[in-house]
């Protein structure tokens, strides 16, 4: 009965559900930033397949299917720009320039470090998209070359970091400008960033908002020339 319910898609399914529903509580209930709902089913989910030795190949099963959503999550990003078209029209070169200055900085200092390190092309492959939300990530990492784990992982670093420093940032670098603090956080952070963005201010989590797309059609691009 065990082997069957492990030979079933729905075991890995169920598993992600219940380990996301556990984190939406536990952030719900300590407020934490850490406890984000993301990080904390991932965790949970590891810890349940290495508590019970279960095999990745058969929890993969059923989490081969929600990578099927990744790219309908892609496409849906449009929508988030069309919706905030108005924003992005009223500000669109500083939206624009702040977004390309980000995806060069954020690609250009990986391409740098990897040489300097001398790390191999697959793994350069999938650190190069840590700035842009995770559909959009796999997907340049999986035509680079690279391996979708390891970018998942370096997108969420990144979004940790970004939602956890992006205020102190701020008030070191003395950006009081809303529209260019949701325009950094989102070419930084991307939708992790953008939760805490909304958190400091409407307009700054719409700008955020906005940034994480375009950054994610910039990175892209420049993905198609390295």
């Amino acid at each position: 009965m065990i082997e069957t319910m492990l030979s079933s898609p729905l075991f890995g399914l169920a598993i992600s559900c219940l380990a996301w529903w556990a984190g939406l509580w536990i952030q719900k209930k300590t407020g934490l930033l850490l406890c984000n709902p993301l990080v904390v089913a991932t965790a949970l989910i590891i810890l349940f397949l290495t508590v019970f030795h279960i095999p990745h190949a058969d929890y993969d099963r059923g989490g081969a299917l929600i990578s099927l959503f990744l790219g309908p999550a892609t496409a849906v990003l449009a929508l988030n720009i069309y919706r905030q078209r108005q924003l992005l029209k009223a500000h669109f070169l500083p939206v624009l320039a702040g977004c390309l200055a980000g995806c060069l900085t954020s690609v250009g200092s990986v391409l740098l470090l990897c040489r300097l390190m001398a790390v191999e092309p697959e793994i350069a492959a999938s650190l190069l998209p840590k700035s842009v939300t995770t559909a959009i990530a796999v997907a340049i990492a999986d035509s680079g070359g690279g391996i979708r784990s390891i970018a998942a992982t370096a997108v969420i670093a990144a979004g940790l970091t970004g939602a956890l420093f992006s205020p102190l940032f701020a008030r070191l670098f003395r950006v009081t400008d809303p529209i260019a603090q949701g325009v950094g956080i989102g070419a930084s952070s991307h939708a992790l960033g953008t939760s805490r963005a909304l958190e400091i201010g409407p307009l700054q989590g719409a700008m955020s908002s906005v940034s994480l797309c375009v950054c994610g059609i910039l990175t892209s691009v420049l993905a198609l020339f390295l």
